[in-house]
């Protein structure tokens, strides 16, 4: 299961509405900061997302509206008394700007900050339950998209197991974590009690970007993709002259992805009434929504829920709940 959690939805200025852009997902016992811009924290706190399990943070690019909100999340932690290490990963110019951070103002910490400059597109960071891959997309600064995808173990076969003289226990596990076990003077292998290959939820975020054709095949059959919308369709050369993309260019990289959903999110402050985005995206491709701050997506394998603000359940069938309307 993953929940997303939409901490800050506007472009580069905040507004009464919107605060600077930041997304915060929760999985595998963690907490991970998609950019962080000021005003996290106190979103943080109206949303109940504890900084505290927050281990990593993902910078997209270095304007000040993705990562002016570090500072302040970090003496805050440490006014709690911080242990745990944080480990923050962006483009080039990370470290320096790490580096700038710890110099205003006075304060302690009693944690280590590791700081991992991006350099290559592919993992940026892996274990055995997930993975989070990047690349890089077009914007007027270098700027990184990411995905985080959880690893799904293939079924285990008990009864054909058994078959194989496999006894219940640990031998199970081991085989289930992909390491051969020995029944008798044989060698029992993990593709011979395990299922196909299964698909984990995969979430993709954009950054800020204009539409960019790597897009389609790094968010190919994502559960979710987050991405930037600042400006309506028709306003495609302000996007591109801004490096941004409209509603309308997110939506065409939703349906050539063949993703479940599409969020659009780091709309501009001209759009106090954000239908216009969201109709423009749903011309293209149904399932669009346009993200509100404080806004939480759960996502368990086939079922998408949206919680707090708005309520959405959708099964296989797509059964669709509330003002939303994600009819096929």
């Amino acid at each position: 299961m993953m929940e997303v959690v939409f901490l800050g939805t506007s472009s580069a200025v905040p507004s009464k509405y919107r605060n600077h852009a930041s997304i915060a997902i929760k999985g595998f016992g963690e907490i991970f900061l998609f950019d962080c811009g000021e005003g996290t924290q106190r979103q943080m706190a109206i949303a109940k997302v504890s900084p505290m399990k927050v281990k990593r943070i993902f910078i997209s690019h270095l304007h000040g509206d993705h990562i002016l909100g570090i500072p302040g999340l970090i003496q805050s932690m440490g006014f709690r008394n911080r242990k745990k290490p944080l480990t923050i990963y962006g483009p080039p110019g990370i470290k320096e700007v790490k580096e700038a951070m710890m110099k205003l103002g006075e304060f302690s910490i009693d944690f280590d900050i590791n700081v991992k400059e991006i350099k290559n597109e592919g993992i940026v960071f892996e274990n055995e339950k997930y993975k989070i891959e990047c690349i890089k997309t077009k914007h007027t600064t270098e700027n990184y998209s990411y995905s985080i995808e959880e690893k799904k173990r293939p079924r285990f076969l008990r009864e054909k197991a058994i078959k194989l003289g496999v006894k219940p226990g640990p031998a199970f596990s081991k085989l289930h974590r992909g390491i051969p076990v020995k029944v008798g003077d044989r060698i029992v292998k993990p593709e011979e009690v395990l299922g196909k290959p299964r698909k984990g939820i995969k979430v993709v975020y954009s950054g800020d970007t204009v539409p960019h054709e790597k897009m389609i095949e790094f968010a190919k059959d994502a559960d979710l993709l987050i991405h930037d919308s600042t400006f309506e369709a028709g306003k495609e050369n302000k996007a591109l002259e801004t490096g941004h993309s409209t509603a309308k260019d997110a939506a065409k990289i939703a349906k050539e992805a063949n993703v479940k959903y599409l969020v659009l999110t780091h709309l501009s402050t001209r759009y106090r009434e954000a239908k216009k985005i969201e109709n423009d995206a749903k011309k293209i491709f149904k399932k669009s929504i346009v993200a509100e701050d404080l806004m939480s997506i759960t996502i368990v394998r086939k079922e998408i829920r949206e919680i707090k603000r708005r309520i959405l359940e959708i099964n296989e069938e797509t059964i669709p709940r509330s003002e939303l309307k994600f009819n096929d």
